[in-house]
Order: structure tokens, then C-alpha cells, then sequence
């Protein structure tokens, strides 16, 4: 079961609501502190400055996620290789950002492996999360 799902089951079984489309990021990051409770027994809690230097930092790969989000996810970007239209990222410049739990868990399934050539654990995408919620316009 993937790590963002297995978090989804987890807080039905323990008497969460299922998360559907249309949640906020602060629910993706409920979802995701289970999850990562699991993952790492030691977890304590996601981190704002974990998020953003995980966000600008190349991971031995030749990507960051800021080659194709911009060093402010607030603004646009662009697809490195394709060139395609990005909207913003943060939830502050786009309010659709971060609401659909599946859309959220393919994006980051499909960017981690570009990025750091694997699929990043639930304490990597809530700290990126907790990142680009904080940011304020």
C-alpha cells in the first residue's frame, strides 16, 4: 500500500474520517503524521525549514523540486524539460493546491522519483507540505 493511502486506512481504522477531495493541507498533514508515526517510531513533527531546504535542494539527482516550482512556490513555474505551464504550488497563490489527497499522492510519487530517484516517505512530504503552507503572500 503506498505510504500517503496506508496513512488514509490507518486514521479510518483508528476512527479519522476517511479524507476525500476538496480537504485542506493541515488534514493532508493529520494523514501524513500517522503515516509517519509508523514509518519512523521516533517521529516528532514536521518542519517548516526541513521542508524548504528539501525543497531547494538537489537530492544527487539533477532536479530540486524548485527547478520546476521556482524558489517561491507562490509564483508560476515551468516544466524543465517540457516547458509546460506550472501553477503556483502554495496553497497562499493557489487555493486548489494541496486539497485533492490523490492528486497530492501522484504528484509526489511522480516528482520524488524524479527528484531523489525514489518515493519520498510521509515525514519528507509533510515537511514540504508544512513549507509551503507557511508560506504568506
Amino acid at each position: 500500500m503506498k505510504p500517503l493511502l496506508a496513512g488514509f486506512a490507518l486514521a479510518t481504522a483508528i476512527g479519522f474520517a476517511p479524507l476525500a477531495h476538496a480537504q485542506t493541507a493541515n488534514d493532508l498533514l493529520r494523514t501524513l503524521e500517522l503515516t509517519a508515526r509508523t514509518e519512523q517510531p521516533a517521529f516528532a513533527g514536521f518542519s517548516v525549514e526541513r521542508g524548504q531546504a528539501f525543497f531547494a535542494q538537489r537530492h544527487g539527482q539533477e532536479w530540486s523540486c524548485s527547478t520546476c516550482h521556482t524558489s517561491d512556490p507562490r509564483i508560476a513555474g515551468r516544466h524543465a524539460v517540457t516547458g509546460k505551464a506550472i501553477q503556483p504550488l502554495a496553497p497562499v497563490a493557489n487555493a486548489a493546491r494541496l486539497t485533492d489527497p490523490a492528486k497530492v499522492d501522484k504528484w509526489f510519487r511522480r516528482n520524488c522519483k524524479d527528484v531523489l530517484a525514489r518515493e519520498c516517505t510521509a515525514a519528507e512530504k509533510g515537511d514540504v507540505i508544512a513549507y509551503l503552507i507557511s508560506l504568506k503572500s
